[in-house]
C-alpha cells in the first residue's frame, strides 16, 4: 500500500514539475506527500494550454493596438497635409482639428467670428520645384499629361508646354477681339509731346519725404527708400540720388533719417530727387501694349470657365479663392510692343489695402494695391520675332535695388537691356507659365513680395505677340480674406440671378494695369 502510494505520488509530481517547466512557472514547489482533502478528487489541470492561450491573447491585443495606431497616425498626416481642408467646394472653410468651427456662415456673430481660427482652417499649399530643370508630370485635361518643368526656385517658376491647345488659344483671341481692346493706362502720348503733357513733378524735401515715410513715423527706414525707388506714376529716382539717400541713411548713427538729416542729404544733390536729368526718366513708358478682361465665372463661354478650373487644378488652390480672383487679362502687343520689368504684386503695409478685398475692410485704406499670390502666364501664339519674357535676377544669389543698375545700364529697361536678363522664355503658343510672386510666411500663408519675381516682356521686333494673365488674388491678411469670402459668398446668395446679369462683386471694373 504504501508503495503504491508512493508510486502515484511519484508520477503526479512528475506530472506536475512537466507542467511548470512548459509554462515557465517559477512559483515554490509543493511537496508531493501532501495528502489529497478527504472527499475531493484532485483535477489534472492542462497548464501549458491556459498559458499558451494567454499568451495569445496578450500578443493580440499588442497587435490591436498597433495597427490602431498606425491608422490614427494616417489619417492625422492626410488631414494636416490635405489641400481639400483650405476651403470647401461651397466656399466654406473646413474645421480644424481642434474642433472650431470655421465656416465663412454671414450670420455668424461677431463674438463667435471665425476669423479668429481661420489661419487653422485656411493655407496655401505651394508645389514643389525640386531644382532646376526638374520634370513633373500633371494632368489638366482629360486623357492628356502635361510636362512642368522647373526654370527657376528665386522666384519659384514653373513651365507648362501644351497648357491649351491651338483651338483654345484662337477662342481666346477671338472674345477679346469682340470685346475690343484699350491702350494701357501705362502708355503715354508720343515722345513729341511727352515734355508738353509730362511736366516734371516739383516737390520740396518735406513732401518728398513724406512720400518716403511709409509708416509715417518721421523716420526714414533703409526699407522704406528702397520700396520708393519707383513711385507708382511711373517716376523713377535716379541711381545716384538713390545711393545717395541709401548712404545718407547708412551714415546715420542711428540707422535712419529724420527730416532735418533728409534736408542735408537733399542739399547735396546735383538736382531733386523725383527728377531726371533731361527728362528722359520722366515719362518714360513702361508698357506699349492694348489690353481686355474676359469674365470667366458661370455664364461665361466653355472654353474660359474650362480655363480657370485648370488653373485652379494647376496651382493646387481651393477653387473659391481661384474664382474670387481678377478675371482674365488678355494683352497684344504689337511691333514694338513691351512692358518694362515690374511685380505683378505690391507690398501690404498699413496704409494699403488689396484692391479685391477692399469692400470686406474695417476701415479706408490710402492705398489700393494689387495683391497677387501667383501668376499663371499663357502664350496665346508663337511670335515670330522677340516678345521674350525675361526675368533679370532670377536665381541670383542674392537681391539688392542698386544692383539693378550695371555700368549705366537699367536692367529693368526691357528696351535696352532685355537680352542680359538671367532667363527668358521665347513665347510659343499654348505654353504656360506659373511663379509665384510671394515667398510663404512660414505659417502657410501669404508672406512678402518675392523680389525675384521682377519680370517684363521684351519688344516684338517682328509680328504680333497675344498673352494673358490669370492671377490669383490672395490678401495677405488672412482675417480681411476670410471676411471678404464669406462677404461675396452672401451677396451672391442674396441675389439670385445677379451672376445672369453681371460679373460677380469682385469682378468690378477696378483693375490695375500693371
Amino acid at each position: 500500500m504504501d508503495y503504491s502510494n508512493r508510486h502515484i505520488h511519484s508520477e503526479m509530481d512528475d506530472e506536475s514539475q512537466e507542467s511548470m517547466d512548459a509554462c515557465g512557472d517559477s512559483s515554490p514547489y509543493v511537496p508531493p506527500h501532501l495528502p489529497p482533502m478527504p472527499g475531493r478528487e484532485r483535477l489534472q489541470i492542462q497548464k501549458s494550454s491556459v498559458c499558451s492561450r494567454a499568451y495569445f491573447v496578450v500578443v493580440m491585443v499588442f497587435f490591436h493596438v498597433y495597427i490602431i495606431n498606425i491608422i490614427g497616425l494616417l489619417f492625422y498626416v492626410h488631414y494636416n497635409n490635405s489641400p481639400a481642408d483650405i476651403v470647401s467646394a461651397d466656399g466654406d472653410t473646413s474645421a480644424s482639428s481642434s474642433g472650431v468651427d470655421s465656416r465663412l456662415s454671414p450670420s455668424d456673430p461677431p463674438q463667435q467670428d471665425p476669423d479668429l481660427d481661420v489661419r487653422q482652417s485656411f493655407s496655401l499649399p505651394r508645389i514643389e520645384g525640386i531644382r532646376v530643370g526638374h520634370v513633373q508630370r500633371v494632368s489638366l485635361k482629360p486623357d492628356s499629361i502635361q510636362e512642368m518643368k522647373t526654370l527657376s526656385l528665386k522666384p519659384l517658376l514653373f513651365e507648362i508646354p501644351g497648357f491649351l491647345s491651338e483651338e483654345e488659344c484662337g477662342v481666346v483671341v477671338q472674345l477679346a477681339q469682340l470685346k475690343g481692346l484699350m491702350e494701357s493706362q501705362a502708355t503715354v502720348p508720343p515722345e513729341d509731346q511727352e515734355e508738353e503733357l509730362q511736366p516734371l513733378l516739383s516737390l520740396s524735401p518735406e513732401e518728398t519725404f513724406s512720400l518716403l515715410d511709409l509708416d509715417q513715423d518721421g523716420l526714414l527706414q533703409r526699407q522704406e527708400i528702397l520700396s520708393h525707388s519707383r513711385s507708382r506714376d511711373g517716376t523713377w529716382l535716379s541711381p545716384e540720388n538713390l545711393r545717395q539717400i541709401l548712404t545718407g541713411q547708412e551714415a546715420s548713427p542711428a540707422g535712419v533719417l529724420t527730416l532735418e538729416e533728409f534736408r542735408h542729404v537733399c542739399d547735396g544733390m546735383s538736382q531733386h530727387p523725383l527728377q531726371q536729368r533731361g527728362g528722359t526718366r520722366r515719362g518714360q513708358r513702361k508698357r506699349k501694349s492694348r489690353h481686355t478682361w474676359l469674365y470667366q465665372g458661370p455664364g461665361s463661354h466653355h472654353i474660359l470657365h474650362a480655363l480657370r478650373n485648370r488653373v485652379t487644378h494647376l496651382a493646387r488652390l481651393p477653387s473659391p479663392l481661384v474664382e474670387l480672383s481678377e478675371p482674365l487679362q488678355v494683352i497684344r502687343y504689337e511691333q514694338g510692343g513691351f512692358s518694362h520689368a515690374h511685380h505683378d504684386s505690391s507690398p501690404s503695409h498699413p496704409e494699403t489695402t488689396c484692391s479685391h478685398t477692399r469692400l470686406a475692410g474695417n476701415t479706408s485704406a490710402h492705398t489700393e494695391i494689387s495683391c497677387r499670390y501667383i501668376t499663371v502666364f499663357l502664350y496665346l501664339n508663337s511670335v515670330e520675332g522677340g516678345g521674350e519674357t525675361t526675368f533679370p535676377v532670377a536665381d541670383n544669389r542674392t537681391y539688392e535695388e542698386e544692383a539693378l543698375v550695371q555700368g549705366g545700364v537699367d536692367l529693368t529697361d526691357t528696351q535696352q537691356s532685355c537680352n542680359r536678363g538671367n532667363l527668358r522664355v521665347k513665347p510659343t503658343a499654348g505654353t504656360a507659365l506659373l511663379w509665384y510672386n510671394h515667398l510663404s510666411d512660414g505659417n502657410g500663408w501669404m508672406g512678402e513680395v518675392d523680389e525675384y519675381s521682377l519680370h517684363g516682356d521684351c519688344p516684338v521686333t517682328r509680328g504680333v505677340k497675344w498673352v494673358a494673365n490669370s492671377w490669383v488674388n490672395v490678401d495677405p491678411d488672412h482675417q480681411r480674406q476670410a471676411r471678404y469670402q464669406r462677404l461675396v459668398t452672401h451677396r451672391q446668395e442674396g441675389e439670385p440671378g445677379r451672376e445672369e446679369r453681371e460679373p460677380p462683386l469682385p469682378h468690378s471694373n477696378h483693375h490695375q494695369d500693371l
